[in-house]
């Protein structure tokens, strides 16, 4: 191990079998921390070649689990999000594509963070589950081409132990340890071919356009060198996706959004990443194709159907998608004025998460109660024209207490006397 720590300080590439040796080793404790603590280190200055990210991906993925998704008919297509506020793509995509016969094969997990993961989301819904056996989870992919399952306990096990090491070392900042961290999970769920939306801005984890294309471009390579059709889409998040932030009241959005309504924001992004994965399954010739079937879903009430579907097979009430209010309701509703007339220049998207964690939609700790009804809706965006007096967010709370989350809200719009441009919601696709 000294060797190749010496080896990669002084820059040069270690081989496959080198980084297999480490990753084991690493996993069984034959190989402690504070060496891998210096590896990483010489990583985080030095970078990886795309065959070493790509080795490291595969040795992350072979260190535990892998699963099994062969009994599944045709290509399977996962979809990642880097994450941010009001991000309930998954929701609605994933009753999207599988209207199209594309069967989405999902496991996905818990939030930790602004609001609930998409399992927290999906449990607003009475009586909805995750807990399937791998047997029943690929039965209802075949029969509906959509289920969910929650993520299993030992998934790249080497990932969860170097990304913990990564965070106490200053080293989680390395473009190559990101992609291959996020990749690896990624082809041990067992997809054939994986979609990325990358987020971009004040609320994403890669605040700028340079770095969120870097990330993108490095885990496309590595899906594809490692046998997986990948693709990806650079999204904005200087504010947040669409209107909703909350689990119940991103559930209505989603409903809202699979029936031709809802946010367009939400509905676009939507629609372009549905059209990548569409097109990765085989079942469009161009991502044009892709679009126009996804936009028939739409309107011919297929894509809400397979929802209902989907929420009956996993124990859900599926009577919310008609009847949105027997989820889960706050019990205080306030609204959260402008205080002057113009035009919404800015809204820092992770103060108006925040906002909605300390209303209880999410979790500061992992061992923290998710309130299912609480949250935010948004009514003003980048763009809008606002006059003073009119409703900038509607809170959903179970507390009056509201001091804190108001005055977050109001630290997050910035109001402009002149007319502002919405930034753009894809920046761009990342192909092959």
């Amino acid at each position: 191990m000294v060797d190749l720590i010496e080896k990669k300080r002084d820059g040069g590439q270690l081989t496959k079998e080198e980084i297999a040796f480490i990753i084991k080793g690493y996993t069984d404790g034959s190989i402690p921390d504070y060496q891998m603590s210096a590896l990483a280190m010489a990583i985080y200055f030095n970078g990886m070649s795309t065959d070493e990210t790509a080795y490291l991906t595969m040795a992350m993925v072979e260190s535990g689990d892998q699963i099994d998704l062969s009994g599944i008919e045709g290509i399977k297509v996962d979809k990642h999000s880097t994450g941010g506020v009001g991000d309930t793509t998954t929701l609605v995509l994933a009753p999207l594509v599988a209207a199209v016969g594309v069967p989405v094969a999902k496991m996905s997990g818990r939030g930790l963070g602004h609001t609930g993961g998409t399992i927290d989301k999906l449990e607003a819904i009475p009586g909805f589950h995750v807990e399937i056996d791998n047997p029943e989870f690929n039965r209802l992919v075949n029969t509906n081409k959509l289920a969910v399952i929650g993520q299993s306990g030992n998934l790249t096990p080497a990932d969860k132990k170097l990304y913990g090491l990564r965070d106490v070392t200053a080293t989680v900042d390395s473009l190559h340890l990101i992609a291959s961290s996020i990749m690896s999970k990624k082809i041990a769920a067992g997809a054939d071919a994986i979609v990325l939306d990358v987020k971009t801005g004040a609320g994403a984890f890669m605040k700028t356009l340079e770095d969120a294309k870097a990330l993108a471009s490095a885990m496309v390579q590595i899906g594809n060198q490692v046998g997986r059709k990948t693709m990806a889409v650079i999204s904005d998040m200087s504010q947040p996706l669409g209107f909703a932030i909350g689990n119940a009241l991103e559930v209505k959005e989603a409903i809202d959004t699979l029936s031709g309504e809802g946010p367009e924001d939400l509905r676009e992004l939507c629609l372009v990443l549905g059209s990548q994965m569409v097109f990765l399954a085989d079942q469009a010739s161009s991502l044009e194709e892709a679009r126009t079937k996804l936009e028939e879903v739409i309107q011919n009430g297929k894509a809400l159907e397979t929802f209902k579907i989907f929420l009956a097979a996993q124990g859900g009430d599926a009577s919310v998608v008609d009847e949105p209010e027997r989820l889960p309701t706050a019990r205080y509703t306030f609204e959260v004025l402008s205080k002057e007339s113009g035009y919404v220049s800015e809204i820092i998207a992770d103060d108006i998460g925040t906002a909605a964690m300390i209303l209880g939609a999410g979790r500061a700790t992992k061992e923290s109660e998710i309130d299912l009804a609480v949250g935010l809706v948004l009514h003003k965006k980048v763009g809008n024209p606002v006059q003073a007096g009119e409703t900038l967010v509607t809170i959903h709370s179970n507390s009056e207490n509201i001091e804190e989350v108001t005055k977050r809200i109001y630290d997050s719009y910035t109001i402009s006397t002149q007319p502002v441009e919405a930034p753009p919601l894809v920046y761009c696709e990342i192909k092959a």
